[in-house]
């Protein structure tokens, strides 16, 4: 039985949370087995106690869970963010989730900005290097506060680190009959980091002839996106372009009320969340969208072995839309518990 371990985390992430532990019940009554803790771990925790997630913790997580689902971090009460650092870079780092998973599927034409553009031409995912990168928190400052201040972030990035997410990008468009694999960087201008990637991307794509492998400058690719998104089937980078990329990927689909990712390590525990922020004005209006978590529940449930899952959640949010029962945010006039239980409803409908 599948065992995941649930974090609200902060303002809006609770209200969202609620929603997807309220669908993952409804899937359990159709008869998937699964099993859920929830653990308190966010800005609250942290003000009361100085507690953010402790190794131990992390330490059960990766032994005792299959999943971990977390809501959303972030609280202006703690101005530099720490607890949200520490749980969620905390989380992806020490269980190396090196694979950050996002779909960019467009459920129907009219979420999309982009003029004339279907479901057909907007369809791809996106890998990013999750572990690596700039966001490995080396560098710091000389002089903080002088008026000759200096700062320094560095951006590590190792073959092993490239390789593993390249070859997971090429090995997810053959599994599932895909033909094309793009990778994006800005080697013309980051010469070092550049020049590993390109060299371990086009060693792998060697591995792959029946793929048709390309590349696109960061800056580059996103025009293209705009332009002509329905060129990209998969898209592999490091993880500040990543994140970039894949922000523009949810405007594209509709916002990122609807933007699902997982972070994984494939066979072991991984993390699934909701990309939005934790919006805490908001908390506790009833008014937050919860259909990225839902979705997220989708792709957690495909992770763990049960893939008819994530389409049928994704035909329940297309639904949803061609109806005009959707939340707020989204022309509609549901709130979050509503959203919650309108898909609960088709589900078990």
């Amino acid at each position: 039985m599948p065992r995941i371990a649930v974090i609200p985390g902060d303002g809006i992430g609770v209200d969202v949370t609620r929603e997807a532990v309220k669908v993952m019940a409804a899937v359990r009554d159709l008869g998937v087995p699964l099993q859920w803790d929830e653990f308190d771990y966010g800005a609250d925790k942290y003000l009361a106690t100085g507690v953010t997630l402790p190794d131990s913790e992390i330490a059960n997580f990766r032994d005792n869970y299959d999943a971990i689902f977390i809501g959303a971090v972030g609280d202006p009460r703690v101005p530099d963010m720490k607890h949200a650092a520490d749980i969620l870079l905390g989380l992806r780092f020490k269980l190396d989730l090196y694979v950050n998973y996002r779909p960019c599927r467009l459920l129907d034409e009219s979420l999309c900005p982009l003029k004339g553009k279907t479901p057909a031409d907007v369809n791809f995912v996106v890998f990013r290097e999750n572990t690596e990168g700039l966001y490995a928190g080396v560098g710091g400052h000389l002089k903080k506060g002088a008026p000759d201040e200096v700062a320094i972030q560095t951006s590590v990035n190792t073959r092993k680190g490239a390789e593993r997410i390249i070859r997971y990008a090429f090995e997810y468009a053959k599994k599932n009959s895909l033909t094309k694999v793009c990778m994006s960087d800005k080697s013309n201008a980051m010469r070092f980091e550049g020049d590993l990637w390109q060299r371990v991307f086009w060693a792998v794509a060697k591995e792959y002839p029946e793929m048709e492998a390309s590349h696109w400058f960061i800056d580059a690719l996103l025009m293209q996106m705009v332009k002509r998104p329905e060129q990209f089937q998969v898209i592999v980078s490091c993880n500040m372009f990543g994140d970039i990329i894949t922000d523009m990927g949810a405007q594209i689909c509709g916002g990122l009320g609807l933007a699902a990712s997982g972070n994984i390590h494939p066979g072991r525990t991984s993390l699934f969340e909701p990309v939005h922020g934790s919006a805490p004005k908001y908390a506790g209006k009833d008014v937050a969208n919860p259909l990225a978590a839902i979705l997220t529940v989708g792709i957690m449930l495909e992770t763990l072995g049960y893939p008819e899952w994530n389409p049928r959640l994704e035909a329940v949010v297309k639904d949803m839309v061609k109806s005009g029962n959707t939340p707020r945010d989204m022309g509609g006039t549901l709130g979050t518990k509503a959203t919650g239980d309108y898909v609960v409803g088709k589900l078990s409908g």
